[in-house]
């Protein structure tokens, strides 16, 4: 026998190397089958038992295919206690409940219950409002009922109306114009609009459509406007609605950089950058941090609000000019665009009002906004205002290409007034409050200067002949498109100042309004050209931020009582409230 084991081990050994390695390694791999084939027998017994008791007991994890919406109108969820695990996210929703829920503890709750349950949110008193107190929030009110007039006629549903042609104009296709306007409604106390209003958005409201959107303005107006009118109604539909088109955008954010494409597809997820430039505009990535961090903070989902705010820091890393920024980056590299226009004009403007927004909304805890706040309006200051000539009209122009100077102001800067007397509430130096007594004034004029009381889109300033006027608008840029930037920033200078002047301001540029763009079948136009009364030529178009923004500052301007407090909530770029948090 020995004999024999060493005739085997020599021929073992005469094997090639190789050969004995995979020979060993084969009988490895059939010992470890063995012993898993042995141990899945002594098991199948146990999980056999297991499987009867699942059947037997509650069910453990709900998943909804279907939307969060429609599941909820079934009432048919576990109700979640305080220590349950709980997932809302995707396509599909989870509730994770302990294993040991019997059927006799389930109970049947309203969707309101659920969502409340789900997001951890406590009982809130809903805003209430007390509806027009004088005869100039009156006129605000009666205009609107004008406009909505027409919307509810003629374009019921799609985004904007047209109203001189009686028609509608769909531009994502997810009702624009009734989502932006319904805080504007409740604010107003004009409950049977907002009611009909809302029976659509709860019975027609679909985000799953095969439609790209811009990632920005579907952001501010509509995941915002929803929010919004959550919190002021403390209905959780317009809640259940957020997530869903939350959930929709996130996508965006998948770049190399962080810094999300422009545009996203509805139903696919499908990213990519503006069809005209393989850049994003400043603005756009940089006005998206009120609304996701809100989403988070009111579902509990850091993942929003950690997304939009990883732009912000990649923001303040970047190099800049004074604290200014440039119009365009790069989603791929997360650089600015090199020789770029620096403006607070389109593309740019929002940058700035988002920084203080920011801290504000956050509790004033997060320096590093406040410091590149305060550093971007020293900026302004140094490189951007000028004086034009021969009145001395203070006006903020650009650098194109970042160096030569223009000046060209578009109505959109109008928007610094209200941010830096806002910042000066929060204890900014008394030179921003001059600087937006200073601006507010020449946005007034821009309006004031015109023959229709109208501001046109983009005005330039006089500042070499003494003889000629101060505000030069040029043809290509006299419409109006029925803009709240100067509405906006009168009622944030009359709420800090209490100065009727502003007050004065705001209705003469409601008259103005209602004079040129107010069309008679219902609904208000924008206008081609505001230098000539009798040739106005409408555009036949009303953007849903006149509904959203320009009469919701007019209304709130007449105020007696200001119903929304500043150190309550923060507006987003589309006039949206949001309430202010403190640090965490």
């Amino acid at each position: 026998m020995i004999l024999k084991n060493r005739l085997n081990l020599k021929e073992w050994n005469r094997l090639p190397r190789f050969l004995r390695f995979v020979i060993i390694i084969l009988l490895v791999v059939c010992f470890l089958s063995l012993i898993y084939v042995y141990s899945a027998f002594r098991e199948l017994p146990l999980k056999m038992k297991k499987s009867k008791l699942v059947q037997q007991n509650d069910i453990t994890k709900i998943t909804f295919p279907i939307s969060f919406t429609e599941s909820l109108k079934k009432d048919q969820q576990v109700k979640p206690q305080n220590n349950e695990q709980i997932e809302v996210f995707g396509k599909g929703q989870q509730i994770e409940t302990p294993h040991n829920k019997s059927k006799k503890e389930v109970k049947k709750v309203t969707s309101k219950d659920v969502v409340k349950q789900i997001l951890g949110q406590k009982e809130e008193k809903p805003f209430e409002a007390a509806g027009p107190t004088n005869p100039y929030q009156k006129a605000v009110v009666d205009a609107f009922k004008h406009a909505w007039k027409g919307y509810r006629e003629y374009a019921w549903g799609q985004d904007h109306l047209k109203p001189v042609s009686k028609s509608f104009h769909n531009w994502f296709g997810v009702g624009l114009t009734l989502i932006d306007a319904l805080d504007t409604m409740y604010v107003m106390g004009l409950k049977k609009e907002f009611q009909e209003a809302r029976e659509w958005i709860a019975n027609k409201l679909n985000f799953n459509i095969n439609k790209d959107v811009n990632f920005f303005e579907t952001t501010i107006r509509v995941l915002g406007g929803l929010l919004s009118t959550y919190h002021l109604t403390q209905d959780s539909l317009f809640l259940e609605k957020a997530i869903d088109i939350g959930n929709r955008l996130m996508p965006c954010f998948k770049t190399q950089s962080g810094v999300p494409y422009s545009d996203v597809n509805l139903q696919s997820g499908t990213v990519h950058p503006p069809s005209w430039s393989i850049d994003s505009s400043v603005s756009e990535v940089s006005t998206i941090q009120l609304e996701f961090r809100d989403l988070s903070r009111v579902t509990g989902r850091t993942e929003y609000e950690e997304a939009a705010f990883h732009v912000s820091k990649h923001l303040h890393t970047l190099p800049k000019k004074d604290g200014l920024v440039p119009m365009f980056i790069n989603t791929d590299t997360g650089k600015f665009r090199t020789r770029s226009t620096i403006t607070l004009g389109a593309r740019a403007d929002t940058y700035y009002e988002y920084l203080l927004k920011q801290w504000i909304q956050t509790g004033r805890n997060i320096t590093w906004l406040k410091e590149d706040y305060m550093e971007a309006i020293e900026g302004v200051m140094k490189n951007l205002v000028r004086k034009s000539k021969p009145n001395q009209l203070v006006f903020v122009g650009e650098l194109l290409n970042g160096k030569k100077y223009s000046p060209k102001m578009d109505h959109l800067v109008c928007f610094l007034s209200g941010t830096l007397v806002l910042g000066y509430h929060y204890g900014m130096p008394i030179s921003h409050l001059r600087l937006a007594e200073q601006l507010i004034n020449t946005c007034y004029q821009m309006y004031a200067n015109t023959a229709t009381f109208l501001s046109p889109e983009i005005a330039h300033f006089n500042l070499k002949n003494e003889k000629s006027s101060d505000i030069i608008i040029k043809s290509n840029d006299a419409h109006n498109l029925l803009r709240p930037e100067t509405v906006e920033s009168l009622w944030y200078m009359y709420y800090f100042t209490r100065n009727e002047t502003y007050r004065s301001w705001g209705w003469n540029i409601f008259q103005g309004f209602e004079r040129y763009t107010k069309v008679k079948t219902g609904g208000y136009t924008t206008i081609n050209d505001v230098r000539h009364p009798l040739f106005v030529n409408p555009r036949d178009m009303m953007e849903s931020f006149f509904l959203g923004e320009t009469l919701k500052y007019f209304y709130l301007l007449f105020s007696d009582q200001q119903e929304l407090s500043l150190d309550k909530y923060v507006i987003n770029s589309e006039a949206h409230p949001l309430p202010i948090y403190s640090a965490r």
